[in-house]
């Protein structure tokens, strides 16, 4: 069982919204204003925010990141979910199938969506090169060990693998605050490529 160390990722909130939602929401030819790149190259939060309308409340300021992506999904925290009243499953990204649907405000409309609200799964971004030398590859489960006061354990890491990623490993601001973590901090990652090993 080999170990490494990650710098972790806290993901508040946010939006990632298809062309034809961005245009429904801020007007027809609407480009989003990057305002400052992320941690995974070509990846940026935008200037514009969305406010998420839910059957019983509202979260405005909401972040939209770009760039455009196929499908709009919302990405909230557990703690999200109670104020606007959607019960979204835990997922990967890109897996919204069954997920919940929201409507969202901008300043040009509202949309509304059928589906595509999760709380995202926590994950690891690596490069190939960085798969290969952990003995990892897509969709395998890593553990991360939080030390300090509220340490413990982060248990079904789901690793994603692609020549575009960045070592870094994401969690929701629910995740962080539980176990004190702040951005950048270093994380010991326990390889596990026996699944039957990891915690569900």
């Amino acid at each position: 069982m080999e170990t490494f160390k990650v710098p972790v990722g806290i993901s508040n909130r946010h939006i990632h919204l298809s062309q034809d939602h961005i245009e429904a929401l801020f007007g027809a030819g609407y480009t989003l204003t990057k305002m400052k790149d992320l941690s995974q190259p070509g990846q940026y939060a935008c200037e514009e925010t969305v406010t998420l309308i839910g059957p019983k409340g509202k979260i405005p300021g909401v972040r939209i990141l770009g760039p455009a992506r196929k499908a709009s999904q919302v990405e909230l925290a557990r703690t999200d979910t109670f104020k606007i009243g959607v019960k979204p499953p835990v997922r990967d990204s890109g897996k919204t199938e069954g997920s919940p649907g929201i409507d969202i405000e901008g300043p040009k409309g509202l949309v509304h969506m059928d589906q595509g609200v999760i709380i995202a799964a926590r994950h690891l971004h690596m490069s190939p090169k960085d798969a290969l030398r952990y003995s990892l590859k897509d969709g395998d489960y890593v553990r991360a060990i939080v030390q300090g006061p509220r340490g413990g354990v982060l248990e079904m890491v789901l690793v994603r693998v692609n020549p575009n990623y960045e070592l870094d490993l994401h969690v929701d601001t629910d995740e962080g605050n539980a176990f004190g973590l702040v951005n950048g901090q270093e994380l010991e990652v326990y390889s596990i490529n026996d699944h039957s090993q990891v915690a569900r």
